[in-house]
């Protein structure tokens, strides 16, 4: 015997309940791409503000280091200034020789810092490199020369750690 029952579901939907059911999968898949959005937008704000913290702390830490250069080497400036004095002074020669090697030594330590000495006899006077302490009148020397470094100044990179003091001719 054959059976001959239908293939039909067992409850049929009326167009109307289609349209309804069809609505409720669009407001449904609409709230989720609404979802997905505020997601996404989240996502990349806190992607950009997690590189600019990235960029920020680099920054910091290249400040710190500079910093910390600068502050050793302020430090370190009246023992070389000493051993300036002491090159001027020092009679004996095996002892001259001796803190000549001991100055240079510490002018590679700088050198290798990044530190330079700031050029200052002969040049023209520059405040944002310069202190003057005094002024002479020099026959036959330009105005607002150097004419004698008193102590001299260094700098790492474009920052001035000491400014050169220096004599000026008016």
């Amino acid at each position: 015997m054959e059976d001959k029952t239908k293939d039909t579901p067992e409850t049929e939907e009326t167009p109307v309940e289609e349209a309804v059911e069809v609505e409720e999968e669009t407001a449904a898949e609409d709230g989720a791409g609404e979802e997905y959005k505020e997601l996404y937008d989240k996502y990349l704000r806190l992607l950009a503000e997690f590189e600019n913290y990235k960029k920020r702390t680099q920054k910091e830490k290249e400040d710190i280091y500079s910093l910390a250069k600068t502050d050793v080497v302020t430090k370190l400036l009246p023992v070389i200034d000493n051993f300036d004095r002491a090159e001027k002074v020092i009679e004996n020669e095996t002892v001259a020789e001796g803190v000549r090697l001991i100055h240079k030594q510490f002018d590679d330590f700088l050198s290798k810092l990044g530190v330079e000495e700031i050029p200052a006899e002969g040049c023209e006077f520059d405040p944002n490199l310069h202190s003057a302490v005094f002024h002479e009148e020099v026959e036959g020397e330009p105005e607002n020369t150097v004419s004698e470094v008193l102590q001299k100044g260094y700098r790492l990179g474009d920052r001035v750690i000491r400014h050169a003091m220096v004599k000026v001719v008016n």
